[in-house]
């Protein structure tokens, strides 16, 4: 079933620094798609539901959204006076040196998010659409100046969300420690099971104190959160990506009954398993 989700081949040129495409009286007619650059999404005078990853949400205008590589995403809605402005860039632009200085910082944290999609807030998205509208008519290397100020700013704004979990996204933090990588592989390895932190501590020579303790500091939440993150971003991709009942994605993701499962899917996604696999199917087009 991963045909569902496609890749689409973006308008970038090896010459292009990004390119901006301004849809007026867009139709939403696109299905859900992934391409290796990364994206802002700007949706005016509509609203609808949109996918980013395994987050599933209604919208409605303003909505701007920064998309990472290869993160799945699609909108959509019926409003007949839709305005959507697309920008692309390489994944490649800003380069590694350029976002290593200090200055840049906030960047590299904003496109590191973008991989699960990153929301900007209301007045956020308010303050910036006449910012993106004008970069559709600007020319020259003017306009890449302009690009970068735009991506500071977002990336220094208030009330970002992030959308999709990060085990969707295998976006967790892992080459920053070697221990927390050994967790990652074996609780991939073993999500199926039953996991208690004491096997998990033993694993990487700690006793589990020190290793609650250790873990919370390197991925800002507790191992138990964690846990059940990964299991519920895993269960997502199975109930988008596969045709797998629910009850053998339930048992396939380390769940005990599907009492238990539902409850942690309808706090992490807002709706219950089988909701959420009917409104995938609302904004996919086979």
């Amino acid at each position: 079933m991963q045909k569902r989700i496609i890749r689409e081949i973006a308008p970038l040129s090896e010459d292009d620094f990004f390119v901006i495409m301004n849809h007026k009286n867009a139709k939403f007619d696109f299905p859900v798609h992934f391409h290796p650059e990364y994206e802002l999404n700007l949706v005016l005078n509509a609203s609808g539901k949109r996918i980013i990853g395994d987050s599933i949400m209604e919208f409605s205008s303003p909505d701007l959204v920064m998309i990472g590589p290869n993160t799945p995403h699609a909108w959509t809605a019926t409003d007949e006076n839709a305005h959507v402005i697309t920008l692309q860039f390489h994944s490649c632009f800003p380069s590694d040196q350029f976002l290593s200085r200090k200055l840049a910082l906030p960047i590299r944290d904003l496109l590191e998010q973008s991989k699960m999609g990153v929301l900007f807030s209301k007045q956020t998205t308010e303050e910036m659409t006449e910012r993106i509208m004008n970069l559709s008519n600007n020319q020259g290397f003017d306009s890449v100046i302009d690009m970068l100020s735009l991506l500071y700013d977002l990336a220094t704004s208030r009330n970002k969300t992030n959308l999709s979990s990060p085990a969707y996204v295998k976006q967790f933090d892992t080459a920053k420690s070697r221990r927390i990588n050994i967790v990652n592989k074996y609780l991939n390895d073993n999500i199926h099971n039953s996991i208690k932190i004491g096997d998990v501590a033993t694993l990487v020579n700690m006793s589990p104190s020190a290793f609650s303790h250790f873990f919370k500091k390197r991925t800002q939440r507790s191992f138990t959160e964690y846990l059940t993150e990964m299991r519920i971003g895993i269960a997502a991709r199975l109930l988008i990506d596969s045709e797998k009942n629910i009850s053998e994605i339930c048992y396939d993701c380390g769940f005990s009954n599907i009492s238990n499962f539902n409850r942690a899917f309808k706090t992490q996604k807002g709706c219950t398993p089988s909701e959420f696999r009917a409104q995938q199917k609302l904004v996919t087009i086979h």
